[in-house]
């Protein structure tokens, strides 16, 4: 079984002396072994590990060149506690933007949410006034609700009226409609 390396205090002189060989040698073993604690211990995959151990050595990186860090042979440790925090913040930040496809369908402007509740009301207050047709009538008004694109033969022939007729009993009854709503909606 081979052991492995704890104390990487060598990158740290390494970085701060521009030994680009052997930053690189250490780079090639440790960020492996990063990526794979935060595959194993924090369940990241591997795309989001690779990002967050890029990000969190870039910020050591930093660390280490503007001598902030104290004792190099925790380096590791630190490396690993970096890690982990980034991973945590990339986890947050995607969950907040973490949307069933169904959600996004139904994410409406503010002017949009307004007028669909005015929609829901008024059909409310449509279906209130349509309840106070006689049935007659209803059933007439319902025929042209249902099919909007109907001429007036179309209705002629179902309901065995003249042109005449259909088009009169068809504004008499949107009349009572149109009357029956501005009495509702000022209540």
């Amino acid at each position: 079984m081979t052991k492995t390396r704890v104390d990487y205090s060598e990158l740290v002189v390494a970085l701060q002396e521009g030994d680009d060989a052997k930053a690189a040698e250490l780079l090639s073993e440790l960020i492996p072994r990063l990526e794979d604690y935060l595959v194993v211990a924090m369940s990241a995959d591997e795309n989001a590990a690779q990002e967050c151990v890029q990000q969190a050595f870039l910020d050591v990186f930093e660390q280490i060149r503007q001598d902030k860090i104290k004792e190099s042979k925790y380096i590791f440790s630190y490396l690993i506690k970096s890690c982990r925090h980034e991973y945590l913040r990339y986890a947050k930040r995607q969950h907040r933007f973490k949307y069933e496809e169904e959600a996004l369908n139904e994410l409406y402007e503010p002017e949009e949410q307004v007028k669909n509740l005015l929609d829901k009301e008024r059909q409310r207050i449509l279906k209130e006034c349509l309840e106070e047709l006689q049935e007659k009538s209803k059933k007439f008004i319902e025929y042209f609700i249902d099919k909007p694109d109907a001429t007036t033969d179309e209705a002629v022939e179902e309901f065995g009226l003249s042109g005449a007729n259909v088009r009169t009993r068809k504004s008499r009854i949107l009349s009572r409609l149109h009357h029956c709503y501005k009495r509702k909606s000022n209540e």
